[in-house]
């Protein structure tokens, strides 16, 4: 991705003519939380209670999830979001998808993936996963990859707008900002650098 344009403003930029299409592009940090963290709960009751799969074998498909989680951050925004196409409509869908975020990456409204984005592809990711997962192993399984999205967002809102004493944040935070604005070619992962480091899109950090 071409870096044109950095603003430290933490006010967004409107990016479409309809208030109500403009008023779903934006969502406080909390709202994930409010409608993540009780599926989340719901999905380890069904998978514990319901479904009776034991500790072990939660335990199995959650570390799954989480690990097919940080894999599909590290597609998505590496093949996905920086994904730059040659037409017009293409790059405007571009810039509404993450184009927006690298130009004004301080906006405190759109730092996380609004409902009206993450719900549909939730599901949508549901379905995919039930293909091949089912019942307590598919509850817990995706309990723990949407704890992972959840860590994620929640995360990328905190990096940019936090100042963090523990080494992990530090290493986190600059691990996020280099890729604004030093390189936005390496550093995808952004709520951890793993497969930056199996991918070679690392940085070299002194």
């Amino acid at each position: 991705m071409k870096k044109n344009y950095v603003s430290n403003s933490e006010e967004s930029v409107r990016m479409f003519k309809h208030n109500w299409m403009e008023a779903l592009s934006k969502v406080h940090f909390s709202v994930p939380l409010f409608i993540y963290v009780p599926f989340i709960l719901f999905l380890c009751w069904q998978a514990m209670a319901v479904q009776h799969l034991s500790w072990i074998a939660f335990a199995g498909y959650a570390l799954l999830g989480l690990l097919v989680w940080t894999l599909a951050e590290y597609v998505l925004h590496r093949f996905v979001f920086h994904f730059v196409p040659s037409s017009k409509w293409g790059l405007r869908l571009h810039f509404i998808f993450h184009g927006v975020h690298h130009d004004y990456p301080n906006d405190t409204k759109r730092l996380v993936m609004p409902p009206s984005a993450s719900i549909p592809m939730a599901a949508t990711l549901y379905l995919l996963f039930s293909l091949v997962l089912s019942g307590g192993a598919l509850q817990a399984f995706f309990a723990a990859f949407l704890a992972g999205y959840l860590f994620y967002d929640i995360s990328h809102y905190a990096l940019h707008h936090f100042q963090f004493k523990s080494n992990f944040w530090k290493k986190l935070k600059k691990h996020h900002m280099l890729h604004h604005y030093a390189d936005a070619n390496k550093g995808y992962g952004v709520s951890s650098a793993l497969w930056d480091k199996v991918f070679g899109s690392d940085f070299e950090k002194k």
